[in-house]
């Protein structure tokens, strides 16, 4: 029997953009807890969570201002980028973490680290933007969960070729997004919904369009079964 080794730490097998990403989510919401404990910052850091969200949430109202005012290069619009950092809740948080090793990994692997970032930040934005112009809503976005559903519709872009390589039916994937968008409706229905499956759903969709041209390779091989039908 071979021997093997354990001493490799298990964060070395993640793609390093995932390892990242999923470093600062962490960290960001290791201070918030921290501080909720008392541990550090004192009184103040109390109320650290909520002084994130009113200051790196995003809200609707941004959008608007920018087209009315034409003032496209504020500060403000990093909020597009940062709300996805700050979450409601240390569970909300773990979610995603789990959300970003998990889909990530595999993103990161057969595509790459940079496809990794462009999907996270990318499908994040669109997904805020879509928010914002379908919603109207008062409330902040926050979380990361609009930005690793465009990870999920990467995933589902790859199964969707295999499956077609295979002869098997495509449709199976979208599985994943449909078991997860019928787990929000139990919960919408039993205690109420927020608008925030709006953003979610668009940065699966986007993710989806735009692995393709992220994939080497895919988007060729897209065109080429998309013509033979």
């Amino acid at each position: 029997m071979q021997d093997e080794d354990f001493s490799q730490p298990v964060f070395n097998a993640l793609p390093p953009a995932v390892a990242a990403l999923a470093a600062v989510i962490f960290l960001v919401e290791a201070i918030f807890w921290l501080g909720s404990k008392g541990l550090i910052g004192g009184e103040a850091a109390l109320g650290w969570r909520i002084e994130a969200i009113r200051d790196y949430g995003f809200f609707s109202q941004l959008l608007a201002w920018v087209f009315e005012t034409g003032t496209w290069t504020t500060p403000e619009l990093i909020r597009l980028v940062s709300y996805s950092f700050v979450h409601l809740s240390f569970t909300q948080a773990i979610f995603v973490i789990v959300f970003l090793l998990a889909l990530g990994n595999l993103v990161g692997r057969v595509f790459g680290n940079l496809a990794v970032l462009v999907l996270f930040f990318s499908c994040g934005i669109f997904g805020a933007v879509i928010y914002a112009g379908l919603t109207g809503e008062v409330r902040p976005l926050v979380g990361g969960f609009p930005s690793v559903y465009g990870l999920i519709g990467a995933y589902t872009f790859f199964l969707w070729v295999g499956y077609g390589v295979a002869g098997e039916n495509q449709y199976r994937a979208f599985s994943l997004i449909g078991f997860l968008l019928g787990i929000q409706l139990v919960f919408g229905v039993l205690f109420g919904t927020s608008p925030d499956w709006v953003a979610e759903v668009a940065g699966f969709a986007f993710g989806f369009v735009l692995t393709p041209a992220l994939a080497p390779g895919a988007f060729r091989r897209f065109l080429d079964r998309m013509r033979q039908r």
